[in-house]
């Protein structure tokens, strides 16, 4: 699952759709303006999009009677959300120019303006992919990093596809936006000591031990703004979950987390410059894969 950029280009729909990134970017501003949590939802749509078979909107697409789609993969389940809104976004683009912008293309550029609307820097879409006709429920499980993931874990998951360890610290910031359930954090506040005692009590008043699965925390304490506080809260012990805080516990990640602190530029950039590599995973272009009609079935 190499980089494919070379295939991919920023003005793909300049003649054949010309109001396609508009018409995405009204549409996740509306859903973020209504609910900012939503921003959080449509990036990580991308992210678990792109970490199984390339983006290619393999995410989006339903169990059929001849495969089982992604969506109850265990990372995945009761925690993927803003399909909706990719269906909407749809519809309006099928109006507008039929059979021409890929869902793929959806969840790039939508993952890029929920970024923009909720404060973070921009970048440049590649655009181009081409949709699935098929979901891997087995590789979503093996290839999606987990909660409770040990830094070296993260390193290797990353690594499988082509990212570096400085650019999975740079990824994981995207928890500078969100809420996370309570049985991704349950296991930290009651049993991990490398968290902060105060915040570890606050947590456990919405997230009792047996019970409460879905109540949900915010990532970092800044959750509806894509800033550096997620590693600020990292310093102060305050990783939400198990993984968020492997990337400041005394090892090898440690010093870059203090960087994005001193440098919240710096950060944005690294951020930035690692979508567009993420983007870039195994996309499927020229003739291969179709563009769906509806993004949660094959045509």
């Amino acid at each position: 699952m190499g980089i494919v950029s070379s295939q991919l280009s920023s003005n793909f729909y300049s003649t054949t759709c010309p109001n396609a990134l508009s018409t995405i970017k009204s549409g996740v501003d509306s859903a973020v303006s209504n609910e900012a949590r939503m921003g959080a939802s449509l990036l990580r749509l991308h992210f678990h999009d792109c970490f199984v078979q390339g983006c290619d909107a393999s995410v989006l697409l339903n169990d059929t009677s001849s495969f089982t789609g992604e969506q109850t993969a265990r990372p995945n389940v009761n925690s993927l959300r803003g399909f909706g809104v990719i269906d909407d976004i749809k519809s309006q683009l099928e109006s507008l120019c039929p059979g021409v912008v890929s869902c793929a293309d959806i969840l790039a550029v939508a993952a890029r303006d929920s970024v923009v609307a909720l404060g973070g820097q921009s970048w440049t879409v590649q655009l181009g992919r081409r949709d699935s006709t098929t979901a891997s429920l087995s590789s979503a499980n093996s290839d999606l990093p987990g909660f409770a993931s040990t830094l070296q874990q993260l390193v290797d998951a990353f690594s499988r596809k082509d990212f570096t360890t400085e650019e999975m610290v740079a990824l994981s910031g995207s928890h500078t936006i969100g809420q996370a359930s309570c049985s991704t954090f349950r296991a930290r506040i009651y049993n991990d000591t490398n968290i902060d005692s105060s915040f570890a009590t606050s947590l456990r008043a919405n997230c009792p031990s047996v019970g409460g699965d879905r109540n949900l925390a915010p990532l970092d304490t800044t959750p509806t703004t894509f800033d550096n506080t997620y590693f600020q809260n990292l310093q102060s012990q305050k990783g939400l979950l198990h993984s968020d805080q492997e990337l400041f516990n005394g090892g090898s990640t440690d010093s870059q987390v203090n960087g994005y602190v001193s440098n919240p530029s710096s950060f944005q950039t690294d951020f930035a410059n690692a979508m567009v590599k993420m983007g870039n995973l195994g996309p499927l272009t020229g003739s291969t894969g179709e563009i769906r009609t509806d993004c949660w079935k094959t045509n």
